[in-house]
């Protein structure tokens, strides 16, 4: 017995000195905002208490696009689409709860229905009566969500490998989210998150690996690492999300563009095909050699789809 203790007192010694060793600790707020809300970042400061981190760019009269960035990725995430729409359009964009500088929920709640509060309230507080809202991966699921429940909101909706469809993936995926959905290690990556697992999850999630650069690596780390966006990620993934229902999408009268990259890990490409046949509404576009974010990695034949599909719409002057 007293071998059988000293051994487990080892491995304690040994586990503690692994835990300091590789410990990532967050990164400092004021140092973040300092790197990454330059102009024309913003902060606005919501009801529950938390300031959202927020960009708002474009002519004020101009059709308003509203993009919700992906899981474990911020409000960067559209800076292609940005530069290539403000010229016609007032984009805005923001770091959504337990996310890049926005940080954590006060009510630690991160339903998609949360998500989609938030929404709600940063086209409140901006008044923005009616727009086009476009989302990507969990930002998409969180759009489609918005969109069934607030369709009069809505001048048009954008997909761009959305989650939501009752799709499953076979095999694929990046290592990240496959440990932030793991029980005990989740919590573990709370406090160890090494960039290098940063870096080949972004990898594991694009075709084009060009985009995989330094900076790129540096921002989702860095992002990650706000005080209490981990803990958040680690509640994100344990909170259940069930996919919609076809009679549910077939109900949604918003004009929508289904966008995709063909060779998505995270979302297999068959979702985009569930979609299109089920959205009474929908045009869809994809992308050959593309992962899962083509408005990255393809942003100008992306964002030429897009401003096409927008010319169609059937916007009123009020819009514009």
């Amino acid at each position: 017995m007293k071998k059988l203790g000293k051994i487990a007192l080892v491995v304690l010694v040994l586990l503690v000195a692994a835990f300091v060793i590789f410990r990532t600790p967050d990164t400092d707020p004021a140092e973040m905002r300092a790197k990454y809300a330059s102009a024309p970042s913003q902060f606005l400061a919501l009801g529950t208490g938390q300031e959202l981190h927020l960009r708002d760019e474009g002519p004020r009269d101009a059709p308003v696009i509203m993009l919700l960035h992906g899981s474990n990725a911020d409000l960067s995430a559209w800076d292609d689409w940005a530069e290539r729409l403000t010229d016609q359009y007032r984009v805005v964009r923001y770091d959504q709860i337990g996310h890049g500088l926005t940080g954590p929920a006060p009510d630690g709640d991160y339903s998609q229905a949360a998500f989609a509060a938030m929404l709600g309230q940063v086209a409140d507080r901006l008044k923005i009566d009616k727009f086009i809202l476009g989302g990507n991966s969990m930002g998409g699921g969180v759009a489609m969500a918005y969109a069934l429940a607030h369709p009069e909101r809505l001048n048009g909706l954008v997909l761009v490998d959305a989650a939501g469809a009752p799709i499953k993936r076979e095999g694929g995926g990046n290592i990240g989210f496959t440990l932030a959905r793991t029980p005990g290690i989740n919590l573990l990556m709370t406090q160890i998150t090494p960039r290098s697992l940063v870096e080949r999850s972004l990898a594991q999630s694009v075709s084009n690996k060009a985009v995989v650069t330094p900076a790129a690596v540096d921002r989702y780390w860095e992002m990650l690492r706000y005080p209490g966006n981990r803990g958040a990620t680690a509640t994100r993934f344990g909170t259940e999300r069930k996919p919609f229902s076809a009679g549910e999408v077939q109900a949604m009268q918003v004009p929508t563009l289904v966008m995709w990259g063909e060779e998505d890990a995270l979302i297999p490409f068959a979702a985009a095909g569930w979609f299109a046949e089920n959205l009474p509404s929908a045009s869809s576009v994809s992308y050959a050699g593309i992962g899962h974010l083509p408005m990255n990695e393809a942003p100008d034949r992306s964002a030429a789809d897009l401003r096409g599909w927008l010319d169609e719409l059937p916007l009123s002057t009020q819009d514009r």
